[in-house]
């Protein structure tokens, strides 16, 4: 239910608006002062405010400028008496919606409000597709990324078949929704299919279609995707996944522009940008004759390789806001800020799930924060204490391999040590320290050839009194 503040000082006027209002179907707060306005502007979210112009003390135009900090997209409507004054014309400066002229009437009160929210409706959306998708949104702050949104506006206006490659989680579709979005295509259809996802009679169906009674199940004829694209994009995501049969078809169709539906002879002239992605290494799969050499050069026409959050650090925090911001309104949350030790933790770690990882923290954050601001204790264990920063610790794994027990038991060992210093040589302690075992420490002391001092003085202690005995 869409939620309304009505602002008004006189008794009558005020019941009759919130009367009025709620038979429209809506949520109705009502304030009797200006004060009492800008007070519940500042606690609660609201679709829309309707306020007098002419209040006693905090007047109407104040609750406008209120309104406009706390919830900047709800439309503002005035009520007033005179629509060419003075304080009018400022509210109408300072981006009033409309007004509505004492005495009013009913029906015109309605319909402007429905035209009001109506249009808060679109502009939300309007606001959500170009903050997901426009490249003044998607700008990072990292050179790297900032070269990549530079060949995406430059590629976007172009019919040419792009390839995105990167990790998983590192953004490769919501590039692709990008390019789509600025691009002459962008009137018709964006289709994605994880072509990963489904056997290969499945994804020849998902792609091509079929044709009534060509394989069990298929009771009637059904487009495929490339069809339901046609004037727009298709994009295939982890196309490295593909078997070799279907990279045919594949190739078929980005060569030729058209398919044929299985069970069916007729060729289906298809008008299609192809965007495809993957999170393997194409090339090597080339050398090693699992993909297509064929395919990959008509599909590597614009190469982009989005590079992992733990290369741009730089980019979490405006990413980190990004997300918080999306996440406080969405759920009317009144949570101002990150604080600066909670994006500290979020900028040194190492994200291994990328941004994806990232939208979910923040999401979570949001969702069960209950102070002004997410804190390092509102983060997830492995972030809050620095423990996930394994990569950053030990690198990453090379072709030459590793001699993974040997470096274990380094690791192991170097951690017992130190854990001892910082106890005084006490095992016991430094065992809680990194969270082993008594039992389990003291193995691994005895086979490091590491003495408990607590045990050593009982012994050394032990001996002396043998000696003087």
């Amino acid at each position: 239910m869409q939620r309304i503040l009505v602002v008004e000082d006189e008794p009558g006027l005020r019941k009759v608006l919130g009367t009025l209002l709620r038979r429209g179907g809506y949520a109705v707060e009502l304030a009797d002062s200006g004060s009492k306005g800008c007070e519940l502007l500042g606690r609660e979210l609201y679709d829309l405010v309707i306020t007098d112009l002419r209040l006693p003390g905090v007047d109407g135009l104040e609750v406008l400028r209120t309104s406009r900090a706390q919830c900047p997209d709800a439309p503002v409507i005035i009520v007033t008496a005179y629509s060419t004054d003075e304080a009018a014309e400022e509210a109408r400066r300072l981006g009033a919606f409309n007004y509505i002229l004492k005495p009013f009437d009913a029906d015109k009160i309605l319909a402007d409000v429905r035209i009001a929210l109506e249009w808060h409706r679109l502009g939300r959306l309007k606001t959500a597709i170009e903050g997901r998708y426009g490249l003044d949104r998607l700008e990072a702050r990292s050179v790297r990324m900032k070269q990549i949104m530079d060949v995406v506006a430059q590629v976007a206006p172009t019919a040419s078949t792009v390839l995105v490659t990167g990790e998983s989680g590192t953004g490769k579709e919501m590039i692709a929704r990008a390019i789509h979005h600025h691009s002459a295509r962008v009137d018709h259809a964006f289709i994605s299919i994880n072509c990963g996802a489904l056997p290969d009679d499945l994804l020849e169906s998902e792609l091509f279609g079929h044709m009534k009674g060509s394989f069990t199940g298929a009771v009637a004829t059904k487009k495929g995707l490339f069809e339901e694209a046609d004037g727009g994009t298709i994009f295939l995501d982890e196309i490295g996944d593909t078997s070799p049969a279907m990279q045919i078809k594949l190739l078929r169709a980005l060569q030729e522009r058209v398919i044929r539906r299985v069970g069916g002879s007729e060729e289906i002239a298809v008008d299609v940008r192809v965007i495809a992605a993957t999170n393997r290494d194409l090339e090597s799969l080339v050398r090693e004759k699992r993909f297509r050499e064929d395919l990959f050069y008509r599909i590597n026409v614009i190469p982009l390789r989005l590079p992992p959050l733990r290369e741009r650090r730089e980019d979490i925090p405006h990413l980190a806001r990004h997300f918080f911001e999306r996440y406080r309104v969405e759920m009317a949350k009144r949570i101002t800020s990150i604080s600066d030790e909670a994006m500290a933790a979020l900028t040194r770690y190492d994200w291994p799930g990328n941004i994806r990882e990232l939208q979910n923290v923040i999401e979570r954050a949001v969702a069960l924060e209950g102070s002004d601001a997410i804190r390092p204790e509102s983060l997830p264990l492995e972030l809050s204490n620095r423990r996930g920063s394994v990569r950053h610790m030990i690198g990453d794994l090379s072709e030459e391999g590793i001699d993974l027990e040997g470096m274990l038991e380094q690791i192991r060992e170097h951690y017992m040590r130190q854990a001892l210093a910082l106890r005084g040589g006490i095992q016991s302690q430094a065992a809680k320290l990194l969270g082993m075992s008594f039992r389990s420490f003291r193995y691994f002391a005895r086979k490091y050839n590491m003495v408990d001092r607590s045990v050593a003085g009982t012994m050394t202690a032990s001996g002396r009194g043998a000696q003087e005995s």
